[in-house]
């Protein structure tokens, strides 16, 4: 599978602005080969989150969900949308949206791990689905968002699903640059998957974000990895049978004791 990420810096509080922004990136690429765009966290607002309450967008009538769909039929490329606001029953949640070449919304996902770092809590509902797995290209894929990244539980369940590659866009801070490299690389070779992780560079009311997009293969090995400070596209072709190798050659799934785990 061929992967084009899009390490965006993002426009605060301007929807329209960045999905004009996203818009012309789509059109600048060449994407004939590209099987699955991805884009990162809360990338039509970023974290102004005292105006998410009055900009987020109804999931029923979402111009950000509409664009996707549109793009993705446009470019015939699956979209690993990041992640959005939406306002659902008075409620404000960061839900992944992952939508198939031909436009069809096929997954989505709220974040329940809200970070206490930021005072998420204050401004946003944590997600109350568990996380699943869904296919795309025949390939079986998980999604989970920036702070999840922190609890090996949630990515567990995903690979006892079959989850071959997992996706994580995030709006994650320079200050804690070093747990997010060792943490997307040991969920990866923990569960002996592919990770795929879109972070933004640039920064905002006083946070920098760490950029370092990577593409992670079942072993750890970083297969390619996005700079600190720059917006960039980073693009790889996965060989997702390694996943099944690794798992043959390593049998952790096989060598659970799960009786034993309390």
């Amino acid at each position: 599978m061929n992967i084009a990420v899009y390490q965006m810096d993002i426009v605060a509080g301007d929807p329209e602005a960045n999905r004009q922004k996203v818009s012309r990136w789509l059109g600048e690429q060449e994407l004939g080969s590209v099987d699955l765009v991805m884009l990162p966290e809360m990338w039509t607002t970023a974290y102004t989150l005292p105006e998410l309450e009055d900009i987020a967008e109804d999931p029923a009538d979402s111009e950000a969900i509409r664009f996707l769909q549109e793009a993705a039929k446009r470019y015939h490329v699956h979209m690993m949308g990041g992640s959005i606001a939406v306002k659902e029953n008075g409620k404000v949640y960061n839900r992944a949206i992952a939508v198939d070449n031909t436009g069809e919304l096929v997954y989505e996902y709220d974040k329940m791990h809200l970070v206490p770092m930021l005072n998420e809590p204050a401004y946003l509902n944590g997600g109350r689905e568990p996380v699943k797995v869904f296919e795309l290209d025949g390939i079986k894929m998980g999604v989970v968002i920036c702070f999840d990244l922190r609890f090996p539980e949630i990515i567990r369940s995903l690979a006892l699903q079959g989850c071959e590659l997992l996706f994580i866009p995030a709006e994650w801070p320079d200050s804690r640059r070093s747990h997010w490299d060792v943490l997307s690389r040991a969920r990866a070779v923990e569960n002996q998957m592919y990770v795929v992780t879109c972070n933004r560079p640039g920064s905002y009311d006083g946070i920098t974000f760490a950029g370092s997009s990577a593409f992670i293969d079942p072993w750890g090995s970083v297969l390619q990895k996005g700079s600190v400070e720059h917006e960039e596209t980073l693009r790889e072709t996965l060989d997702l049978s390694n996943v099944a190798d690794v798992r043959k050659n390593v049998p952790v799934f096989d060598s659970r004791v799960p009786d034993l785990y309390e």
